[in-house]
Order: structure tokens, then C-alpha cells, then sequence
């Protein structure tokens, strides 16, 4: 597995540089940038002018906050800038947050995602090749490109584009259209092996081979005890966030834990947090986190995922020790 290194989520557009230059200089293979409380092409453009030779991804862009122009022409830029290093992750994030907070149409995901992924082809075919833009979809339709408006074939070539999926409708489309798909936090190994790869060699026709798959991988790390109960209560909260969700249900109910996703449901609707992560076992939080010491986090996740992902990152939401951090990465690279 390649290791990536993912910036923290709060981190600003300046911090997120900062972090980049740092996982540049030790020996990661990528570095990530989320998109929640900045924007994630203005943040990797900092990174592309401030790093030379690491991989760059959005992980994930908003699809469905833009349309398929918007994007085609910052992933182009960005290719630009980074000088062929940059990867285009997308994700459609959730109908209340598209339609409440982005003020954005949503309907049929899935199929959406598809069509969206297809204009952005279908653009970054006619500027490489000057072919007129003929696109006509059933939510986007893109038909004019003059000469004034056209960049040209960017000489790096365009960016994968690797799309962020949890249930299977959204997992096929990944597998038709996409480079390669970014596995979501609340994944376990038995939903990645029982629904996801299936899946996705269903869409493939068999192989996935030249198809990256790349996960953020929840840890419980920590040196000693102290740190690693502090680590646990962190990670069993933003596990009840995640499975508190509809859209993720499905992951549960692989393990027989609908109950648990519609009590988690209910709660997070009061925004009692607290109580939520109370209800997050250790049979769950087993099947979510990897947990332990360097040596042991980094032996977990290539039991885990070392057959079937090719690029992985950690998922701490909690304060990690830094030499931690870059021990795991060390243990997983040897």
C-alpha cells in the first residue's frame, strides 16, 4: 500500500500547506485535503505551488455544490499547477447539506454522479481535441465552447478523476466511470469484502485491474493507554456521527446493526452526542478502527485491507502523536 497523509479538517488553507511541505519531506506518497471548512481547490493550489514531487488529491470535492464546467476547469488548472500531480476526488455528500447549505438541486445520486462524470469528459475531451462540446444529459447539458473560453490539451494530461462511495448503486457507478474510488471511514472488512469488491468487479467486468482503490482508515493510536483511551473516545464519537446517518445504513446492516443505525438516527436529531457515542460497543468499534501502538496499527490495517486497497491514509479525529503517526507509516511502507 502507498501512504498518503491527510490533512486535518479544520485545517486552513495556510496550515494545510504547512502540513503538505512537511509530508513531502518525510516520505509520504500523497497528501489529501477534505473539503468542509474551506475550499479544497484553493487549499491544494497553495499545496501545488509549495510541494514538488508528493501526489495531490480533494478528498472529496463537492460534486453536487457545482456543476460539471465549474469543476472540469479547476481540476484542469490544478493538473496545471501541480505539473501532472493531482487527482481528483468527488463526492456527493448528503441531500440535506446539498440542499440546506449548498441551495443546490439533488435527486437520483447516483445516476447523477454518473452524468456528472460524463461532462466532465466530455469538456476535457473538447478541449484536448477541439472537438465541438456536444453533451446532453438528463441534469446537465453543455453545449458551447468557443475558442475564447478554451484552454487547450493541458500537456500533463487530465486528472483521475476517483469517486467517494458507500452503497452499492453509488460503488457501480465508481466501477463504470471513474479511475478509482475513495473506501469511506465507516468501512469494515466485511462490507468491503462482501459488498464493495463484489460489486465493483460486477462494474468492471471481473478486473479491477488500473482501478485504485484508497481509504482513510479510523485508528485508535497511541503510545501507551493513556493516549489510546483518550484516542478511543474520539474515534467511538465520530463513529456514531457517521452510522447516525441513512445513507450509511447499509454498512451496518452487514454486521445485523439496524437497530443500532436507527437509535443513533434518533438521537443525532436531538444532537445528543454524547449518548450516541455511549451506545458504540466494542463489537463496533473493533469492526471500525484499527487500535494500538504503531506496530500493532500498522500489522492491523494490512491484515485488514492489505489485499484490496492500493493507497491508504489515517483517520484521527483526535490530536495524534506525530512520531506515531509517521511510525505507522514507516511499519506499513516496510
Amino acid at each position: 500500500m502507498l501512504v498518503d497523509f491527510a490533512a486535518p479538517v479544520a485545517a486552513t488553507p495556510a496550515e494545510a500547506e504547512a502540513a503538505a511541505v512537511s509530508a513531502e519531506q518525510v516520505g509520504y506518497d500523497g497528501f489529501l485535503a477534505a473539503e468542509t471548512r474551506h475550499d479544497v481547490f484553493t487549499t491544494l493550489a497553495l499545496v501545488a505551488r509549495a510541494t514538488g514531487q508528493i501526489s495531490l488529491q480533494s478528498a472529496i470535492a463537492v460534486a453536487f455544490a457545482r456543476n460539471p464546467m465549474n469543476v472540469a476547469v479547476l481540476a484542469n488548472d490544478l493538473r496545471l499547477i501541480s505539473e501532472g500531480r493531482f487527482r481528483l476526488g468527488l463526492g456527493s455528500q448528503v441531500k440535506p447539506h446539498i440542499e440546506r447549505r449548498f441551495s443546490m438541486p439533488w435527486s437520483s445520486p447516483a445516476a447523477r454522479m454518473e452524468e456528472f462524470v460524463g461532462a466532465l469528459r466530455a469538456i476535457w475531451h473538447s478541449w484536448a481535441t477541439g472537438d465541438r462540446l456536444m453533451f446532453r444529459g438528463a441534469f446537465y447539458k453543455h453545449t458551447v465552447m468557443t475558442d475564447f473560453f478554451n484552454p487547450g490539451p493541458n500537456p500533463y494530461g487530465n486528472p483521475p478523476v476517483e469517486l467517494a462511495a458507500v452503497g452499492e448503486r453509488m460503488v457501480a457507478v465508481a466501477g463504470r466511470v471513474a479511475d478509482g474510488m475513495l473506501v469511506h471511514p465507516l468501512t469494515s472488512k466485511d462490507y468491503l469484502w462482501q459488498r464493495i469488491l463484489p460489486c465493483l468487479r460486477e462494474a468492471r467486468g471481473g478486473s479491477l485491474d488500473g482501478f485504485t482503490l484508497q481509504m482513510s482508515a479510523m485508528v485508535v493510536l497511541g503510545a501507551d493507554p493513556v493516549q489510546r483511551a483518550r484516542a478511543e473516545e474520539a474515534v467511538r464519537g465520530q463513529i456514531a456521527f457517521y452510522a447516525s446517518t441513512p445513507s450509511y445504513r447499509p454498512v451496518l446492516e452487514v454486521h445485523g446493526w439496524s437497530e443500532l443505525a436507527d437509535r443513533l438516527n434518533v438521537l443525532s436529531r436531538r444532537q445528543e452526542w454524547a449518548e450516541m457515542a455511549a451506545l458504540i460497543g466494542d463489537d463496533v468499534l473493533d469492526a471500525f478502527a484499527v487500535a494500538g501502538d504503531a506496530a500493532a496499527v500498522a500489522a492491523g490495517l494490512k491484515a485488514r485491507f492489505g489485499t484490496a486497497i492500493d493507497r491508504v491514509s489515517l483517520y484521527t479525529p483526535y490530536e495524534a502523536d506525530r512520531y506515531q503517526i509517521a511510525a505507522v507509516r514507516s511499519a506499513i511502507r516496510a
